[in-house]
């Protein structure tokens, strides 16, 4: 299953860079360019896995962001990386005590972050359990799936096609991006082998809720998302 991570850098070279890594790493990445952009996306984004902020931020800083993360009930429990140019004594020690995870200091290799982020969440107690939108209930540990409270049988690829759009829910997704998360990066093939999967789904689900946008890709529709842990 596909983890999602925000990534908060005003500089965009550095941001793009941060964000490439860590998709070409089999992330989805959630990407903002400002504090007051990443505070819409913490309320509404309740399925983000880590957070990688940078401190020096126009508008509303990295560390009142992690403040922000830290008193909300979803994601007050979830990995802060802070990322910044930042590398006096003073700031690190403030950051860790507003609870951040780790500390990255800029320049920066791109490869060693991506391990960083990976050892932040192996470290997680638990991660996601089952995630609800509307009456459609995955729970990750059985890799069972329920729609109006009846049990729906799907293939791995059909679960990790859902539970991506699930995690997206709202958000347009095109087909080498569901190709990306479901598969990780190991298909080569058609890229249409999205559309028969998605048609298998709407067949075994009981809920209406994949939407085709014509011309762009597939998205969910419907209830907000629900992680229960």
């Amino acid at each position: 299953m596909s983890q999602t991570i925000l990534v908060v850098e005003d500089d965009k070279d550095i941001n793009e860079v941060v964000s490439e890594y860590m998709k070409d790493a089999g992330y989805i990445v959630i990407s903002c360019g400002s504090g007051s952009a990443a505070q819409s996306a913490l309320y509404q984004n309740e399925a983000i896995d880590l957070f990688i902020l940078d401190i020096m931020l126009p508008g509303i800083n990295g560390l009142e962001l992690l403040k922000m993360i830290r008193t909300m009930e979803v994601h007050k429990e979830k990995p802060v990386l802070m990322l910044t140019a930042l590398d006096d004594e003073a700031t690190q020690i403030l950051s860790f005590d507003e609870l951040a995870d780790d500390y990255v200091v800029k320049p920066f290799s791109p490869r060693v972050l991506v391990k960083r982020v990976e050892k932040l969440l192996r470290n997680q107690p638990g991660g996601h359990k089952k995630l609800q939108c509307g009456d459609i209930i995955l729970d990750y540990d059985s890799y069972e799936v329920y729609d109006q409270q009846e049990s729906i049988r799907l293939t791995f690829r059909e679960f990790e096609l859902l539970s991506t759009l699930m995690l997206n829910a709202g958000k347009v997704l095109n087909r080498q991006q569901l190709l990306n998360h479901a598969w990780g990066y190991e298909y080569f093939g058609d890229e249409r082998i999205v559309d028969v999967h998605i048609k298998n789904l709407r067949k075994k689900l009981r809920s209406e809720v994949i939407v085709t946008i014509k011309g762009v890709g597939y998205k969910l529709e419907g209830a907000s998302c629900i992680i229960k842990i």
